[in-house]
């Protein structure tokens, strides 16, 4: 009993850890904004807590969680509405003594609401609000536990063999959070179009500058401590060997990450850019996440200088192919999130040309799946309520339309 208490303790401040992430995310979001539109994020991400906890509680865990049998297909079962623990809910049978199920719940949730958030800096200054909550409800309430109940819930992917490949493996959601979101954020900037004055009219990028970096930098450094929990509390246990080794993985790959981006984007643009420097840490972390518990530190750091520069290269890509991405998060979530899962098939204890082909098939499947859901939901709400403010309310700034507040009162700037 001792034991369980341990690991029930740790597996708490993770939660801790993963719901402090939330206000990471607000801070980077705000921070590469404009500050006409910070009222607008904060209520986003406000709300994406509130309701993302309140789904997985209404049905979300028990779609993530189906107790898919022997014989199943894998794909979609449904153990009900609400939570009610099991009768080893709170004793040390449950999860082998890592965890009671209350505080799985707990855990889980808090992941939930992320694949959300990362939608919410994509399409940030230019998305009408009641659009956006719509679907994030259908998003986080459905889509993304029907894809974790694939991998985390036992479902197919976690029994997808190819040669001497067990299965798909993502340790802590280089697929299952990160590209789940990055997907849906893709297929959202390309329905709603570029911001106002994001490209010239020779169809040239023209940087849109944030109006407040510090906040944007503490909120990277914000995500970076939150990542202990992420991946740290994915170990499902205080298991000191475990524990120990993905936070270090975790943090060289951060750490090689920043370093990777910054020196390429010095290398092509002739100046000391912190935005790419802070996405690259990110990079790096997002990259890391699939394999944290598999990867020696020389491997970490490797993935996380390949995830840097992934990071430069991407944003430049996105850039020319005229996605308006005000917080990058295409390149770091969705281009990151693929190559840590690919990476689980290059690098660590389970690298193998099998388990490389296994990694890459599930990126497909969950890509397709993600694809075409996040575009449905999302048309829809383009061709009935409309998706995009007016040109005067992105002009105006959202903040005064939507909400008849202002962040900053007292400091009112040029904001066009």
């Amino acid at each position: 009993m001792e034991l369980l208490t341990t690991n029930n303790v740790w597996m708490m401040v993770c939660t801790a850890l993963v719901f402090f992430m939330h206000l990471g995310f607000s801070f980077l979001e705000i921070g590469l904004t404009r500050q006409k539109n910070t009222i607008n994020i904060l209520f986003k991400n406000v709300f994406i807590i509130c309701i993302g906890l309140l789904l997985y509680y209404i049905g979300g865990f028990n779609l993530m969680y189906p107790g898919f049998e022997d014989g199943d297909i894998g794909f979609l079962k449904f153990a009900g509405f609400g939570i009610a623990a099991p009768e080893n809910g709170m004793t040390p049978e449950y999860a082998s003594g890592g965890y009671t199920w209350w505080t799985d719940f707990l855990f889980q949730g808090m992941f939930a609401a992320t694949a959300a958030t990362i939608v919410s800096g994509a399409v940030a200054e230019r998305i009408k609000l009641g659009a956006f909550m719509i679907f994030t409800i259908l998003y986080v309430g459905l889509v993304y536990p029907i894809v974790g109940s694939w991998q985390w819930g036992s479902g197919f992917l976690s029994t997808f063999k190819i040669g001497e490949a067990e299965g798909f493996y993502d340790f802590a959601g280089s697929t299952l959070v990160h590209s789940v979101g990055g997907w849906a954020a893709m297929v959202a900037i390309i329905l709603l179009g570029a911001r106002i004055g994001k490209y010239s009219s020779e169809g040239k990028p023209q940087a849109i500058p944030g109006h407040n970096i510090p906040i944007a930098a503490a909120g990277v450094l914000i995500l970076w401590l939150g990542w202990f929990g992420f991946n740290g509390g994915s170990v499902l246990s205080a298991d000191p060997a475990g524990t120990s080794l993905v936070l270090v993985t975790t943090c060289l790959a951060a750490a090689a990450g920043g370093v990777g981006a910054f020196v390429l984007s010095t290398i092509l643009y002739k100046n000391y850019d912190l935005t790419m420097f802070l996405n690259g840490i990110l990079g790096g972390l997002v990259g890391i996440t699939a394999g944290a518990d598999l990867m020696s530190p020389n491997e970490a750091v490797i993935i996380g200088l390949c995830a840097g520069i992934i990071i430069v290269l991407g944003v430049a890509l996105v850039d020319k192919l005229k996605l308006d991405d005000p917080v990058g998060a295409i390149a770091v979530h969705l281009i990151c999130g693929i190559w840590g899962t690919i990476a689980v098939g290059i690098f660590g204890t389970k690298a193998g040309f099998d388990q490389f082909m296994v990694q890459g098939l599930g990126v497909l499947i969950v890509g397709a799946f993600c694809l075409i859901t996040a575009f449905v939901i999302i048309f829809i709400l383009k061709k009935t309520i409309g998706i995009r403010v007016s040109e005067k309310e992105e002009i105006d700034g959202l903040d005064n339309h939507e909400h008849g507040m202002d962040a900053y009162p007292d400091f009112r700037i040029n904001q066009h």
